[in-house]
């Protein structure tokens, strides 16, 4: 892996999908090991570190753990030391979701407690872990192929100081995304869904966008909103953030949202910044 390698941890709430993660990276041609101790990585890194053909690496590690995140950290730190660019990756979900998804499968949360006590143990003991993370992913609503594609684009940075840019749009009334770091209320603006013409429009349709921009103030606070966020990223970068989840919330996520989620992803992306864009509740 040379002095500029590169080691993902794939980490998170039980039943969020690090599996169904690990499995996607090891499709895109990583090295993949699952639940390896965390006394062992770094020998497991000096090893990958000293074999070349090594160059891409996805590590699984989980609450099964003991001291977790405290041992986590200290580990994070030396892998910096030896010159190694370690990514973590936080998999998350709603509470409801991941009780649900082992009530499914039968399966046993690692804590060994019921369902519902586990879930909230786990998130008090991996909050400072996640807040650490490089990129948070909220699997809620995401489907493989979905969540393959999100990990996917964040192996299209080429460098540390690169940041890769999700612009999501969604509905208050559906939840804000787990994953977001910025949030946007654009529920202030005069809603579409209340004008006959455009209330089975998305704000993808010329018109709705149109309407939008009729209204008095729409046009600076897009622009200074904007402004804003590019000011911002310098800072985030600094801080060692390599990706930022940029979420527009409205009522229901099809109109004033999606629009401005559009507009904002298409002026980043005209500043240079690399973006992708998904707009979570539009179909509902």
């Amino acid at each position: 892996m040379g002095k500029n390698g590169k080691i993902f941890i794939i980490t998170g709430m039980s039943g969020a999908g690090k599996s169904q993660a690990l499995k996607s990276f090891e499709d895109l041609g990583f090295f993949c090991v699952d639940n390896l101790p965390i006394a062992l990585i770094p020998a497991f890194a000096a090893l990958i570190q000293s074999r070349r053909y090594l160059k891409s690496v996805a590590l699984g590690i989980d609450i099964r753990e003991g001291r977790f995140f405290k041992d986590f950290v200290r580990t994070l730190d030396n892998l910096g030391k030896l010159g190694l660019d370690c990514r973590v990756v936080f998999l998350d979900a709603a509470d409801a979701v991941l009780m649900q998804r082992f009530s499914e499968t039968r399966h046993r949360h690692p804590l060994g407690k019921n369902i519902a006590a586990a879930v909230k143990e786990e998130r008090r003991i991996l909050a400072d872990l996640r807040a650490r993370a490089n990129k948070v992913i909220d699997t809620t609503k995401l489907t493989l192929g979905e969540l393959k594609e999100i990990l996917s684009g964040m192996l299209e940075l080429r460098r540390t100081a690169e940041m890769k840019l999700s612009v999501i749009s969604f509905g208050y009334k559906y939840g804000i995304p787990l994953d977001a770091d910025i949030v946007m209320d654009v529920r202030f603006l005069p809603n579409p869904y209340y004008v006959p013409a455009l209330r089975a429009k998305t704000g993808l349709d010329a018109p709705v966008g149109n309407y939008l921009k009729s209204k008095p103030g729409f046009r600076n606070f897009l622009k200074g909103y904007t402004d804003q966020i590019k000011a911002l990223l310098p800072l985030y970068v600094k801080e060692g953030k390599s990706y930022l989840t940029i979420a527009i919330g409205c009522t229901g996520g099809r109109h004033r949202s999606v629009y401005i989620a559009g507009e904002m992803a298409r002026r980043l992306t005209s500043a240079g910044f690399s973006v992708s864009e998904y707009h979570r509740d539009i179909r509902k």
